[in-house]
């Protein structure tokens, strides 16, 4: 591929020609990095007495394989003296420069008035560039005066050039030296930019002829039809704060009691729950020790707002559950305890609504210096050891994004003994628990431990059908509303277990887990895997997983030409097999018009008939 580039006129100055300096064409092909090649012998000399040729052509190579053919014509004469010449130069330019000297008028108005026109009459959409070329001398304000016509100035102005180029609707550049920039940068970038544009219409033409070669030539090849749109699995809503807000209004599983001063059952509450957001009930229900928290603020505060009563002859002792009684807490400061209840409420539904609280706290008690006391014992109450205070302007702190703190916090109590009340035995191993998170995030459970079942009173639980790890990752998501299943395997005991326990939220997490491992997986990959796709279908066929299910059926057809080579391809039903055969994908139809096309190619009818 080929470029062609005109340059006509000079940009020399017309009283010194002689010592003049290299053109702007040769220096351009001399500078830029995109060229290469040397100058070629003269193809034509002028007839004239005038001892300059009528056109040089210089040769070289552009971008790395693209020829470029370059004549520059300095005389306008070979419009006179050589008609033909100079129509088929014009004619088979893909670029044509047109330069000129700012200080040299007389020929700027020379070739404007006699050669313009006829240039732009064989001009057939080709870009064109216009080149001043030169630092004005000695130039002169043109007469302002309406009677006078005459200009007295003797170099080309600016808004001459850009008229001109307005004519041929060209591109105006202005070159006062012809050094790196204005070479290299400017007028190098501007005619590099219109080589791209010839070549990439020259490859769009050639790229047609080419088509239109190939439908005269025979038959098409067959189109490739695009294959059915997957099934879009839609995830399920998290509602773990509300499970565990619902928790302190059900009652179910209590293990601590809150009375005022006076010794009156003000609150239950559950002690996994607090230790989870606060230090101070680490360090008042003993899971954590002062030497462990070691923050005076935190031990002053559970020391002052809190104490435990062990006393057997306790007044509002429960005797519903003589084995393992709730244990008493005794709030020693009257006006926390009037709002404890608020307070719980608070903790529960994950510790960030502020302003709420506020409000509440504000509707019981009607001192703003008393409001202002409790809410600085809240979050004394919620304070990390070590830090100052974090939570000092509520508003500010509820502007952010809530503070899940169960999610984060619960994790620490995940398969550990502290504040256990019941053991999971699993594989021959334990595996410890607590029941208000399991009762508070699963129905199966909170039916297990509070109906007429020996779950309901033993302390250890076999576990069947499930391995050890499979049924921790279904207690971490209990605790943390979160799962990260190592594999597609995992997956899916992970979602047997879940479906055995009826949460369906974690079904759903690992349906879109196994979806999205398959459809990351490359061909390669899908074609070499030793994971049977067929059994995964079938497995969540038999646990009620219909969302998987039916996206794996798509996913087979979809990769039909992988899924068919394998053995378990033969395990589908006539039903399964039957939906696959009609969604596959490439279809039947495609795969007969390709052999058929391939048999025409290699036929023949469709070699070269001089070859």
């Amino acid at each position: 591929m080929s470029i062609h580039i005109v340059a006509l006129g000079n940009e020399g100055d017309a009283f010194h020609q002689d010592n003049r300096p290299s053109g702007l064409i040769r220096t351009y092909l001399g500078r830029s990095p995109l060229v290469s090649g040397d100058e070629s012998s003269l193809l034509l000399n002028a007839t004239s007495t005038v001892a300059r040729p009528v056109f040089t052509e210089y040769q070289a190579s552009a971008f790395g394989n693209v020829k470029l053919v370059v004549h520059d014509c300095p005389v306008w004469d070979i419009f006179d003296s050589d008609w033909y010449t100079s129509r088929n130069l014009i004619g088979s330019a893909d670029i044509i420069v047109i330069k000129y000297n700012v200080n040299d008028k007389f020929s700027f108005h020379e070739v404007k008035d006699n050669y313009i026109p006829v240039i732009k009459r064989s001009l057939n959409s080709v870009p064109v560039i216009i080149a001043a070329v030169g630092t004005r001398q000695n130039e002169e304000l043109p007469c302002t005066c309406p009677l006078c016509t005459s200009d007295r100035g003797s170099c080309v102005s600016t808004t001459e050039g850009i008229q001109l180029a307005k004519e041929l609707g060209a591109t105006y550049l202005e070159l006062h030296s012809l050094d790196d920039f204005y070479i290299g940068k400017y007028f190098g970038g501007v005619l590099e930019y219109f080589m791209i544009q010839a070549l990439n219409q020259k490859t769009s033409e050639k790229m047609k002829k080419r088509k239109m070669s190939n439908s005269f030539h025979g038959i098409r090849p067959p189109q490739l039809e695009q294959p059915e749109k997957m099934p879009v699995l839609k995830a399920e809503a998290s509602h773990y704060n509300s499970d565990l807000n619902n928790l302190l209004f059900c009652c179910q599983c209590v293990d601590v009691v809150f009375y005022n001063p006076d010794l009156k059952e003000v609150a239950e509450a559950h002690k996994i729950v607090l230790c989870a957001v606060s230090h101070v009930f680490m360090l008042l229900f003993n899971v954590k020790s002062p030497a462990d928290i070691q923050d005076s603020s935190i031990i002053r505060t559970t020391q002052d707002l809190f104490a435990i009563n062990r006393d057997p002859a306790f007044p509002g002792a429960s005797q519903d559950s003589p084995g393992n009684p709730p244990l008493r807490v005794v709030v020693k400061d009257a006006l926390f305890c009037s709002c404890l209840s608020d307070i719980l409420r608070f903790i529960y539904s994950g510790a960030f609504q502020w302003e709420e609280l506020e409000d509440d706290i504000r509707k019981k008690v009607k001192d703003s210096g008393d409001v202002s006391s409790v809410i600085e014992k809240v979050k004394c109450i919620l304070k990390t050891p070590g830090k100052i205070n974090c939570l000092r302007n509520c508003k500010t702190y509820q502007a952010r994004k809530p503070l899940w703190f169960y999610n984060t916090s619960l994790k620490f109590f995940l398969n550990k003994p502290m504040l256990a009340d019941v053991v999971f035995e699993i594989q021959g191993t334990t595996v410890p628990a607590h029941r208000a998170i399991l009762v508070a995030r699963c129905e199966v459970m909170a039916a297990m431990f509070n109906g007429n079942y020996m779950e309901a009173k033993s302390v250890l639980i076999p576990v069947y059908g499930v391995s050890k790890e499979t049924f921790l990752s279904f207690l971490e998501y209990l605790y943390t509303d979160s799962c990260c299943p190592a594999g597609i395997f995992q997956a899916m005991c992970l979602l047997i277990c879940a479906e055995m326990y009826q949460v369906s939220r974690l079904q759903h997490i690992c349906e879109l887990f196994i979806i999205t491992q398959l459809q990351s997986m490359p061909s390669r990959e899908l074609a070499s895997m030793n994971l049977d796709i067929v059994d995964l279908l079938k497995k969540a066929k038999f646990h009620h997983s219909d969302c998987l299910s039916t996206w794996l059926l798509h996913f087979i057809a979809t990769n039909y030409l992988i899924f068919s080579q394998k053995p378990e391809f033969q395990d589908l039903s006539v039903e399964e097999r039957s939906f696959v055969e009609k969604h596959r994908w490439p279809s039947n139809m495609y795969l007969k018009q390709l052999a058929e096309y391939r048999k025409y190619i290699h036929s023949r009818k469709c070699r070269c008939l001089v070859m």
